[in-house]
């Protein structure tokens, strides 16, 4: 039995209940404790707030774990990142206020910072040859500047609406993050087994979100034209039709090229396109 540590509670938890959703393993939310065993899969999930789930998983508490990488390079326990899951994205910027003049990383000499992040802020700064005093801030770091406890921040940054708000620009994007699966070194056979299951469950979700199923009719002389245009896994299906100079063509096309790909099919004759919604594939 696989233990997988997630957030309680926020749009993390969503996501990542989603993806477990998805890949066939049910929680009766209704019914939610604090560690719940799924209906379907030889998993049980436990709920943790965030910054707790990579200690977790370094000792073993839990086997698996789906938490944004800021916190896994922050708390720098030793665990193993099996995979990026594409969701959650942000990153951890510093920001300074915005009618400071700024020339480049020199700047944070001798300044104050408040974040959230010290250790990864420590590494950036050691890299960089940058001497600054760190304030670890648990809270509303961006209020920091204007309260006098800092002369700047380094905080998760996500639009950016935040530290407008707080007369803050960003002038360094230090970490980008996601969501990731991490799991704890060293699983015996029979875990690597479910692990590699799920996996593989996880991979045929995030292989089909964004992505529609094309089918359309085409002068069969235009086919060679057609598949430059279209993309696919191998290539494109292509089945021939009744009348003979048709034929059909079946291919997976990313959301954001749709509207690109249709008109450009329909420039070289293409007709009867369907677009169908997707929900896993398969590798």
């Amino acid at each position: 039995m696989l233990r997988i540590a997630i957030q309680t509670k926020g749009r993390l938890n969503e996501q990542s209940m989603e993806l477990l959703r998805d890949a066939g393993v049910t929680i009766k939310e209704e019914k939610r404790k604090f560690l719940m065993r799924a209906a379907d899969f030889p998993v049980e999930i436990l709920f943790l707030r965030d910054d707790d789930i990579p200690q977790t998983v370094a000792m073993g508490a839990a086997d698996l774990g789906i938490v944004g990488y800021n916190e896994v390079a922050e708390k720098g326990y030793e665990v193993d990142v099996l995979k990026k899951l594409g969701f959650g994205g942000c990153r951890i910027s510093l920001a300074i206020p915005k009618n400071d003049k700024y020339e480049g990383l020199e700047y944070f000499n001798g300044k104050r910072i408040a974040t959230s992040y010290p250790k990864v802020l420590q590494k950036f700064f050691d890299e960089n040859n940058i001497k600054a005093e760190i304030h670890t801030i648990t809270g509303s770091v961006e209020i920091s500047p204007a309260a006098g406890l800092a002369d700047a921040i380094f905080d998760i940054v996500s639009s950016g609406g935040t530290l407008v708000t707080n007369g803050l620009v960003e002038v360094e994007k230090v970490l980008f993050s996601e969501a990731v699966l991490i799991g704890t070194p060293g699983l015996d056979a029979e875990k690597m087994a479910v692990v590699e299951q799920l996996m593989s469950r996880f991979e045929s979700v995030l292989t089909g979100a964004g992505k529609k199923y094309l089918l359309l009719n085409l002068p069969t002389a235009a086919l060679e034209e057609a598949i430059k245009i279209l993309p696919a896994m191998r290539s494109p299906t292509v089945i021939p039709l009744a009348q003979s100079d048709w034929c059909s063509l079946q291919t997976v096309v990313d959301q954001n090229r749709l509207w690109d790909v249709i008109e450009k099919l329909k420039a070289i004759g293409a007709e009867g396109i369907l677009v169908l919604n997707l929900e896993k594939i398969v590798l």
